[in-house]
């Protein structure tokens, strides 16, 4: 293999396919030479023009919906971040030379988004599959046949299309339920104990944007301090995120009046066994008391909360781990465990999707997390969230939900 860079300007100029890059506001950024010679422009017709004035709809033909198609689909990939196939789609393509006369033309598109260093989009690539041809020849020799075969792929086509469009729409409406259930259900950074604490709520890549994780901070009743939870129920979507919800408030209300976190966990996993969705489900509380300078804590199956000390070193509190909330058909006492700290510590809680990866042992995401809690240390809460999520997610997102809540001690 050589060692010289490689030009991926003259690879994209060379690509074999049509290909176009946009800006986020559909300005054309840059076309390789094969997208030239089908669309029959030139570099400046193209090169820093909105798209939709190269190729607008044909104002003749109402049933010329191609641009309007593909201007769906653009928005679609900068809305989700993700690919965008779209079906055949017929357009009328303005002749550059008679700007009076229209070319009908037949193109395949595919929509991809380019991400950022912000995980933003920041480039579409625009690919066209180039069919005008065979459908031409479809309606050649053989005649009227193929002609009925033309139309029916067009008219299925479309169809498909449509199908996709009520699709997406229902999908958009679930998310939308989804996103009021969220905001219902967790609270905000704003309601948590204002600058000691930060929190923050990343959905598995692809699903709705909400999960099955959750987090919460209440006041203990009687001055005792703070509780500070996470949780994990199992599966993603709108169902996870209802049986979140029934866990997460049955803990707060426990926690207020519970005399510690094991008992707390022990009434929320009676509660699970009538919950359908809470099989496997898990938590780990934590009690604050900063009077005394002490954390009383118990996990249910889930992993250990990480307690940097001021000095640099990281506690894995992992003293109290007892079975997920459903795991025992008879009531057993949970455990709890006491750790000390001093001003200027700071605790973690998280969900399994910050620490564990495919083929990798979850002991590696644990050192990974610790190492990073340890070096930003000195952060405030916020800053410290953020670059705790930016050096243990993968760039392209989890593919499992992430809660995570950080308070300084």
């Amino acid at each position: 293999m050589t060692d010289r860079p490689i030009d991926y300007a003259a690879v994209f100029q060379a690509l074999p396919g049509v290909v176009a890059l946009l800006t986020p506001q559909l300005v054309f950024a840059d076309v390789n030479e094969e997208f030239l010679r089908v669309a029959g422009r030139r570099r400046e017709d193209l090169v820093g023009r909105y798209l939709f004035d190269v190729f607008p709809d044909n104002p003749n033909d109402p049933a010329a919906t191609g641009m309007r198609n593909l201007a769906a689909s653009l928005r679609r990939v900068l809305d989700t971040g993700e690919r965008d196939a779209m079906a055949l789609q017929r357009y009328d393509v303005q002749d550059p030379d008679r700007p009076g006369e229209w070319q009908v033309r037949y193109w395949s598109p595919v929509n991809a988004p380019v991400l950022g260093p912000d995980g933003k989009v920041a480039l579409l690539v625009h690919r066209v599959e180039e069919v005008t041809e065979l459908m031409r020849a479809r309606g050649g020799p053989r005649g009227g046949k193929a002609r009925v075969l033309e139309a029916e792929l067009y008219t299925r086509a479309r169809e498909l299309q449509e199908l996709n469009e009520r699709l997406r729409r229902a999908h958009a409406r679930e998310r939308e339920v989804a996103l009021a259930l969220q905001d219902a259900m967790l609270p905000t950074s704003r309601q948590t104990l204002h600058h000691r604490a930060a929190v923050r709520y990343r959905p598995a890549v692809g699903a709705l944007n909400v999960c099955g994780d959750w987090y919460d901070l209440v006041d203990l009743v009687g001055g005792r301090g703070v509780g500070v939870s996470v949780g994990d129920v199992v599966g993603h979507g709108l169902g996870a995120a209802c049986v979140m919800g029934q866990l997460r408030s049955a803990l707060s209300a426990a926690s207020r009046v519970a005399e510690g976190p094991a008992q707390a966990l022990d009434v929320l996993g009676r509660y699970a066994h009538v919950i359908d969705g809470a099989e496997s489900a898990t938590a780990v509380t934590a009690f604050i008391d900063f009077d005394r300078g002490t954390i009383t804590y118990s996990s249910a199956g889930h992993p250990p909360p990480m307690l940097v000390h001021a000095d640099g070193r990281v506690e894995c509190l992992d003293g109290a781990t007892d079975p997920p909330l459903d795991a025992r058909p008879d009531r057993v006492p949970r455990p709890q465990a006491v750790t000390a700290f001093t001003e200027g510590a700071t605790l973690a809680l998280y969900t399994d999707g910050l620490v564990e990866r495919r083929r990798e042992d979850v002991d590696t995401g644990l050192d990974r997390l610790a190492d990073s809690l340890a070096r930003h240390r000195g952060e405030d809460p916020e800053t410290l969230a953020d670059a705790v999520l930016s050096e243990l997610l993968p760039p392209g997102g989890a593919t499992d939900d992430t809660a995570l809540v950080i308070v300084r001690l």
